[in-house]
């Protein structure tokens, strides 16, 4: 018997065993073999008919044959007199993988996190603004500061206020009379500023390593110290100097560990944003503050040039270098929300008051996040900064290495994922909602413009840093409160 009539034979066994119910379905588990009394007279003709399972997948393409063979001619069935359930079985669209979809022609990737990126071109149409950076606000000093500022003392004393002045005076009148057990200890506001003064010239003439004493020296000192004030009344007024009660100290730490001067800081940020609005964009990061005084929240970072110090989270204006906002790192925060990342909750409450006016907002990979992108867009305000790239809401694409200097563009939502490989065996990450698109700059490296942008607008912090370390006023202080007055 041939390898023809065999096929024909199984076939028609196969027509008269199945009804096309139930029972079609149990016979296609079962496996079944040729009876001997099949075999052929010749070995080729057997290695045609190998021992197999029936199954509906291997005829459900027009293109495959039962038994593939050059030489057997086979009829293929016509797919729509399939079951439904064998057409089902046709291999999915893998867009995880990254695979195009045919149907949309769009490449995708998903993130750990179930977040779709979808690629896109490099230097597409950018359509018209989007209205979280179309800024509504101008930029400049306040009606309040123009009124009232006229030369730098003003400007200095509208930031330190009379209040802020008053209060650091009861506090160091009730702290003397406390150690000195009588009433008879006083100090005058005036005589406070000159305290302020002489703090600053001594800063400025680099005397932070200078011993004390010297400034009043008849043969190395400076005049206008010895005119201002003795040297014994100066280091009697820095002994007793204070920004809070003691009497109620012990209940505000149990609450705010900042709680020594917490009252004159905040009252100092208030000052600093009813006096001037900052542009079209803010940068928010982190400053450590170097001291080894004693304190409950010293911090440790070994990339900075100071290790030890306290940490402040800051924000200010990327064209004037302008404070707007700041708050010291405390360690864990219980008023944050749960589930709530520690950098979206800095940043949401550092930029707070200059939201829904269109500014954008650039951050490092400290805070930025996909989660923050878009709380910040709901509130009309962008988001541009490089991004961690064990995050779970990033593709993974993000962890491939590129040819150097290329760029790969994705897209989810109003976010654009930039993937920039900028050195051999390291690119960078950046995440943007100001960007619809992306292009490239000119120049050897091709930097795409989320890039260029990022590093024209990070700089805030950084310099405002660099400008506060060069002209810094601080000494040798063993109280923390007084490091960060002074410093």
């Amino acid at each position: 018997m041939t390898a023809t009539e065999v096929l024909a034979m199984l076939r028609r066994l196969d027509d008269e065993e199945s009804d096309g119910g139930a029972g079609s379905d149990q016979d296609s588990d079962v496996s079944w073999s040729l009876d001997s009394s099949f075999s052929s007279e010749s070995d080729s003709d057997n290695e045609l008919i190998p021992r197999r399972k029936k199954s509906r997948l291997d005829i459900s393409d027009p293109g495959t044959d039962l038994f593939p063979s050059d030489n057997i001619p086979v009829q293929n069935p016509d797919p729509s007199d399939m079951p439904a359930v064998s057409r089902q079985h046709s291999p999915p669209r893998d867009e995880e993988a990254g695979l195009i979809n045919p149907l949309t022609a769009e490449r995708r990737e998903t993130a750990k996190d179930g977040t779709v990126w979808t690629y896109i071109e490099l230097g597409e149409d950018r359509g018209r603004r989007q209205c979280q950076n179309v800024i509504t606000e101008a930029a400049g000093p306040t009606a309040h500061a123009k009124r009232n500022i006229e030369d730098a003392l003003t400007a200095f004393l509208w930031l330190v206020d009379d209040g802020m002045l008053k209060h650091i005076r009861d506090c160091m009148v009730a702290e003397a009379h406390r150690v000195k057990e009588d009433e008879i200890w006083d100090i005058t506001v005036e005589e406070l500023k000159a305290l302020i003064g002489l703090i600053y010239i001594r800063g400025a003439q680099g005397g932070k390593g200078m011993d004390l004493a010297s400034f009043w020296s008849a043969e190395w000192g400076c005049a206008f110290f010895k005119e201002t004030m003795s040297r014994n009344r100066f280091q009697e007024i820095m002994r007793f100097l204070r920004f809070d009660r003691r009497e109620t100290r012990r209940k505000r730490l149990r609450d705010n560990k900042f709680a020594l001067m917490s009252d004159v800081w905040d009252r100092f940020v208030q000052n600093c944003i009813a006096c001037y609005k900052p542009g079209a964009d803010i940068t928010v990061d982190e400053q450590l503050f170097p001291t080894k005084s004693r304190c409950s929240f010293i911090q440790y970072i070994a990339n900075q040039p100071d290790k030890f110090g306290i940490k402040f989270w800051l924000a200010a204006d990327v064209v004037t270098k302008y404070m707007v906002n700041g708050a010291p790192y405390l360690g864990k925060d219980v008023t944050r929300r749960p589930g709530q990342r520690l950098g979206d909750s800095v940043v949401l409450k550092m930029v707070d008051p200059y939201l829904r006016k269109g500014r954008n907002i650039t951050t490092d990979n400290i805070f930025t996040s996909f989660v923050l992108a878009k709380a910040l867009q709901a509130k009309k305000t962008s988001l541009v900064g490089t991004v961690n790239k064990s995050r779970r809401e990033l593709p993974p694409c993000v962890k491939a290495q590129m040819p150097l200097f290329s760029t790969v563009v994705l897209k989810s939502g109003d976010a654009t994922l930039t993937v920039y490989q900028c050195k051999k065996n390291r690119n960078v990450c950046m995440l943007s909602t100001v960007h619809t698109a992306v292009g490239i700059t000119s120049g050897p490296k091709s930097k795409p413009e989320t890039v260029t942008y990022y590093n024209k607008t990070k700089v805030g912090v950084d310099v405002l840093d660099q400008m506060a370390r060069k002209y810094s006023v601080k000494a040798p202080y063993r109280r923390w409160p007084v490091a960060v007055v002074t410093g």
